[in-house]
């Protein structure tokens, strides 16, 4: 866990959420009540977010006391109960929606991920996250793909050259391109692993009479093509295939021989999984 990120998302997070009072339970609940609640998880999936969890009562209450029953990556199902927590009332309704709108967030993307992992068994091929998350808390949801099985792709623009289709079109083509990259990471002393999208079967000789690269992604080619790209690649590069990737075909893809496959879906439109935080009267 990265606690500056954690550190400063909770306090944004806190002050969007709570402002200058929680007055609703200021308002209802006597002072120094003592309360009682339990994570009740109503959905079937794949647990996430109980070390965060835990950090944002921390930080809401460090008085707060916390047992949990069931940890990150855990099979869960309706009526299982994930942590219990217990301490000043108001505390706890604090911390509550901030606790369940990372969990269900994360463990949805954490379900999701385990089911297309469990699809890709026994092919070799990994399940890559991508750039399209939620602005603000992509780290959240980069550790919930972690969480369910997968594997983070670069985390933003600055870890990774990702030549896109794009880039290449601005550079005018293949080789200029490559050779612009490879020059400014020189010039810069960075160090930095070299991805370049390929569109066609044509691409892919460009790019591999050229070199220089550490992985190739193969957008949006059809099965025939993709298996001739992989083929062709004879593992000198790492490849990766991406684009028109469904849980119902993405066996398919990966019987083609890649190595990675990239699924926006796993941040960009995934179902939270439904729980919620139940007080337990005494």
């Amino acid at each position: 866990m990265d606690k500056e990120y954690i550190d400063q998302f909770i306090t944004n997070a806190l002050a969007e959420d709570v402002g200058d009072g929680d007055h609703t339970s200021l308002a209802t609940i006597p002072g120094n009540t003592n309360g009682k609640a339990k994570l009740l998880i109503k959905d079937h999936g794949i647990l996430a977010g109980v070390e965060l969890a835990a950090e944002i009562f921390r930080r809401v209450d460090e008085k707060l006391n916390l047992i949990i029953l069931m940890h990150d990556g855990d099979a869960v199902k309706p009526g299982d109960i994930a942590f219990e927590v217990t301490g000043d009332a108001k505390s706890i309704l604090k911390a509550e929606r901030l606790v369940l709108n990372c969990m269900q967030r994360m463990s949805g993307i954490a379900t999701k991920t385990h089911q297309i992992v469990e699809l890709l068994k026994g092919t070799g091929a990994r399940v890559l996250d991508t750039r399209k998350t939620t602005p603000g808390i992509r780290y959240l949801e980069k550790w919930a793909v972690r969480i369910g099985g997968g594997v983070n792709h670069r985390t933003g623009l600055y870890d990774m050259i990702l030549i896109k289709d794009n880039h290449v079109d601005y550079s005018g083509g293949i080789k200029p391109a490559i050779e612009n990259a490879k020059q400014y990471l020189q010039l810069n002393n960075k160090k930095l692993d070299i991805e370049i999208e390929v569109r066609n079967l044509g691409e892919l000789d460009q790019v591999l009479q050229t070199g220089g690269v550490n992985r190739i992604l193969l957008d949006n080619f059809n099965f025939d093509d993709l298996r001739k790209a992989v083929k062709t690649i004879n593992g000198r590069y790492d490849t990766e295939a991406s684009g028109g990737i469904t849980t119902d075909n993405i066996r398919q893809y990966a019987e083609c021989g890649v190595d990675y496959i990239s699924v926006g879906a796993l941040t960009h439109s995934v179902k939270s999984l439904d729980m919620s935080l139940k007080a337990v009267k005494e």
